[in-house]
């Protein structure tokens, strides 16, 4: 099985303790598919050229993660703030001229060529792509993060061109959440995934739901756990396409992300300045 991933890449900053993580959903989804099996595992995204991107692309090469076709724009990296309270995350703004806020991925040939090679394409709502979608899912199946934009009008755009639909049901009641997977699904997704925090998740395949329950642990940080969960989903349900099985395989690896800090690791020390402001 083998995965590409198309969008941000980040540094989160942890303005508690004065570190940064390599991160952004895309960035995250990839590793965890490398490290959770996959043949292959690539990142293409728009890098800055600042330190923080060079460190981002050191970690990638590092978990054997290939950045082939990766453009790079002479704009720092975008560096989000969190605090963690109570092993949840409270973000707050970085700086707006970030590479992500200025600079939007455009697919060339080549790039749907590289795509292509691939069982799989993630890409997620943070990706900024939505018009690109098509000419992606006419070459691989495509997987995209909804989070919890729920708007009728950008389901409607987006979901007759993806493959697999992962959604958060923060906010939702069990049944509401099962209402919006169901439709969802009619709009165009062979899978629907809805993730409900310590409610576990739901996949609806084939017309059928299948309920997983949300694994327990002391978690210390929840950074990553839904990219966690959707790449470990993709990985099992790639290689065996059974739902049910993926969800299992998909609750425990976001459980183990929970355990630890940043959205797959790799600390790196800031040097006593604080990249963001409290909103």
């Amino acid at each position: 099985m083998k995965l590409i991933s198309v969008g941000d890449n980040v540094t989160d900053c942890y303005l508690d303790t004065h570190e940064y993580f390599p991160g952004g959903q895309a960035v995250n989804v990839a590793v965890n598919a490398k490290r959770d099996g996959a043949e292959e595992a690539a990142y293409l995204g728009v890098f800055g050229n600042d330190e923080r991107a060079a460190y981002i692309k050191e970690c990638l090469r590092a978990e054997g993660v290939s950045t082939e076709r990766c453009r790079v724009a002479c704009l720092p990296t975008a560096r989000p703030g969190v605090h963690i309270v109570d092993g949840d995350r409270v973000f707050v703004h970085g700086p707006a001229d970030s590479c992500p806020a200025l600079v939007r991925m455009r697919l060339a040939q080549g790039d749907l060529d590289l795509i292509g090679r691939y069982d799989v394409c993630h890409t997620t709502n943070e990706a900024d792509i939505d018009d690109q979608l098509s000419r992606i899912n006419a070459v691989v199946p495509l997987s995209y993060d909804f989070s919890t934009d729920r708007d009728e009008a950008y389901l409607r755009t987006v979901c007759p061109n993806v493959s697999i639909a992962f959604l958060s049901g923060s906010g939702l009641s069990t049944d509401d959440a099962d209402s919006l997977m169901r439709h969802v699904y009619e709009m165009g997704p062979k899978v629907v995934v809805m993730t409900l925090g310590e409610r576990g998740s739901h996949c609806l395949y084939e017309d059928k739901t299948y309920v997983q329950d949300a694994v327990r642990v002391d978690a210390i940080d929840a950074m990553g756990a839904g990219d966690s969960f959707a790449a470990a989903f993709l990985v099992s349900f790639g290689k065996t396409r059974d739902a049910e099985e993926a969800l299992a395989f998909a609750a425990q690896k976001a459980a183990h992300t929970c355990t630890l800090h940043g959205a797959f690791g790799y600390s790196h020390r800031e040097e006593g300045r604080r990249d963001a402001q409290e909103v």
